[in-house]
């Protein structure tokens, strides 16, 4: 499934990256291109990274906004 529409990234992409080591939401933006343009896809790559990495979402969204600012940067 396309998650970036920008930049054609895939779940299977951003799970890859998870996979490879990637363990922030920047790290994933940085090496799989997603978020970089709109930033409107980088909650949804944001969940596929706690599912892929085993981690919860926290309800506290703060921190991934400051995070998505910088990956779409």
């Amino acid at each position: 499934m396309i998650v970036c529409h920008c930049a054609v990234v895939g779940d299977k992409q951003i799970a890859d990256a998870a996979a490879a080591g990637a363990t922030t939401l920047s790290q994933v933006c940085a090496s799989t291109g997603a978020g970089r343009d709109c930033g409107s896809c980088v909650f949804s790559v944001r969940r596929i990274l706690c599912e892929n990495a085993g981690t919860e979402v926290t309800s506290d969204l703060s921190h991934i906004s400051a995070e998505a600012e910088r990956a779409a940067s």
